[in-house]
Formats: structure tokens, sequence, C-alpha cells
């Protein structure tokens, strides 16, 4: 295979390597906008959802608070799963459960999202040097054609489309790379939002548990709520 060969097969192997990149960037965003929705419990959801635990706390009913936090309409929701492992652990110290909280929320919410975060990050990267390795290859095919035209001639479209490769590619790199910095950083406000909703929500929560806790007595507390 002569090297002009090889080159048009890499230029058709770049466009669709970035094609690919191009669709895991823009499937990425939405999954991460969607995870962000289906985690969060919005403010107009929070206050009667926070009111109805505040008032099953004060009955000290902690059985109907985990049936209600394992409810469909809140199962998917960060805070309501949270404070269902509260509920689970009340038998231990209030210290103890506010760190077992921040544990399982890093864990099981914020380091996926971070995780599924980085490979935009890893995507805004890549398309801009796939733009630079397609410039790379235009160029290359561009001196080409200017060596053998001494045999044959030079063709000024041959040599006008390698140049356009090559100016088209670092393009595509940037209008690929540019929307998903702009996403990115919508994304990381959102979990920013998400992790300051769930703050919230938890001190309220703590705030009608700590007084439950300590009326039930070691009775109330003893036991796992399955």
């Amino acid at each position: 295979m002569q090297m002009k060969e090889i080159l048009e097969a890499a230029g058709v192997a770049i466009y669709a390597a970035m094609a690919a990149v191009a669709l895991g960037g823009i499937w990425f965003v939405i999954l991460l906008v969607q995870r962000t929705a289906q985690k969060r419990l919005s403010r107009v959801a929070a206050e009667p959802f926070l009111k109805e635990i505040g008032e099953l706390l004060g009955r000290r009913e902690f059985d109907s608070v985990a049936e209600l936090c394992d409810s469909p309409p809140w199962w998917s929701k960060a805070t309501p799963q949270l404070i269902l492992v509260a509920i689970e652990h009340r038998d231990r110290p209030v210290p103890q459960i506010r760190r077992l909280l921040a544990e399982r929320f890093e864990r099981d919410v914020l380091a996926d999202l971070e995780y599924r975060s980085s490979w935009i990050s890893t995507i805004v990267k890549s398309a801009p040097m796939l733009g630079l390795l397609g410039t790379v290859v235009g160029m290359i095919n561009a001196f080409e054609e200017i060596a053998v035209a001494s045999q044959s001639g030079i063709s000024p479209e041959a040599l006008a489309s390698d140049i356009s490769f090559a100016l088209v590619t670092t393009a595509l790199g940037l209008t690929i790379a540019l929307p998903l910095v702009l996403a990115g950083n919508m994304i990381h406000v959102r979990i920013g939002r998400l992790t300051d909703s769930v703050q919230e929500d938890l001190g309220l929560f703590f705030d009608a548990f700590e007084p439950a806790v300590a009326a039930a007595g070691p009775a109330g507390r003893t036991g796992k709520t399955s």
C-alpha cells in the first residue's frame, strides 16, 4: 500500500473518530443531566416531603419514615435514600450517622456523576487533538502532491482538497470541544446544586431526627428497619 493510500485511509478514520467522539460527548451530557435531575429533590417537592418526615418522626414512627422513603415517588432521589440509611442505622450515635450519610452520598451518588463527567473532559481534550492529527495528515498529503509535481504537474484541485481537509478537521475538533466545555461546566454546576440541596435537606431532617431518637430511648433505637 502506497503512502497516499495510507493517508487517505487515515483521513477516513479521523472523520469516523471525530463523529464517535461527538456522539459520545452528547450522550454523556444527556445522561448526566438526567442523572442529576433524577437524584435531586426539587424545592417544590422537598417542602411537603420533609414536613411529612418531620411529622412521622415527631410521633417516632420510624418504620413509616422508612416506608415513605422507599416508596415509588422517592426511591430514586438522593435525600430520601440517605434518610432511609439514617433510619436503618438509628441505633448508632448521631455523629456516626452524619458521617455515614456523607460517605454514602460521596460513594453512591457523587462518585458516579464525577466519573461520568470525567469522560466529558477526556472528549474535550481528545477532539482538538484529532483535529490536529487531521491537520498533519492533510499537510502531509499536500506536500506529497508538491513532491510529485515535477513529474506529473501539480493539481490545484488535489492540493486544495488536502489543505481543506487539514483546516476542516481542525475546525471540527474545536466545534466539538467548545460546546462540550460549556456543557461540562453546566454539569458541574448541577452537581454542585445537587450537593447543596442534599446538605440542606439533611440539615432539616436531622433537626427532627435527633429529638425523635433521643425521645425514643434505647428501646426505640435498637435494631434496623428491614
